[in-house]
């Protein structure tokens, strides 16, 4: 059993099997894992904005969906991953705090992390086998090398993988 590699808010970790990935505290913030099945190349981004382009002196490219999913993929690449054979899963993008009366778009930032994340994993090829997004509660993720397995954990809800 390799060890649990912790992955902090804004930031992007890759290992290979025995080890494994872990990112706590996902509340609008999406954890975007990803797998290469041959090399048990693993990946885990926790970012927490959509788009890096809207923000000037933008140092942290972890903390955005379009460069965060980019920066993981050639970690992954020059560990020695294959980009054609990796395969994705997401969690989190959780409405967080109901806002009474101001956003009228009605699109919330959570949603917009999802939507942001899946756009970009799509314009890199990368296939999207799993998510579970939305609702309004935290998550904790695990993501294990060895089988691709993305453990989803939330307080007072029954511990899934997707």
């Amino acid at each position: 059993m390799g060890q649990m590699i912790k992955v902090g808010m804004a930031d992007l970790k890759v290992c290979k099997a025995p080890d494994n990935l872990t990112t706590i505290g996902l509340g609008s913030c999406i954890g975007i894992a990803i797998w290469d099945p041959s090399t048990k190349i693993t990946g885990l981004a926790h970012i927490m904005l959509p788009d890096s382009t809207t923000i000037r002196n933008n140092s942290n490219v972890a903390k955005f969906a379009d460069t965060g999913i980019q920066k993981l993929v050639d970690d992954m690449i020059k560990m020695g991953a294959n980009k054609s054979r990796m395969v994705a899963k997401i969690a989190g993008g959780a409405k967080m705090f109901e806002i009474s009366g101001g956003n009228a778009s009605g699109i919330n930032i959570g949603e917009k992390n999802a939507m942001a994340s899946k756009a970009k994993l799509k314009q890199l090829g990368i296939p999207l086998k799993a998510e579970d997004c939305g609702l309004n509660y935290g998550r904790t993720v695990e993501i294990y090398s060895e089988d691709g397995k993305y453990l989803i954990k939330a307080v007072g809800r029954t511990e899934k993988a997707i």
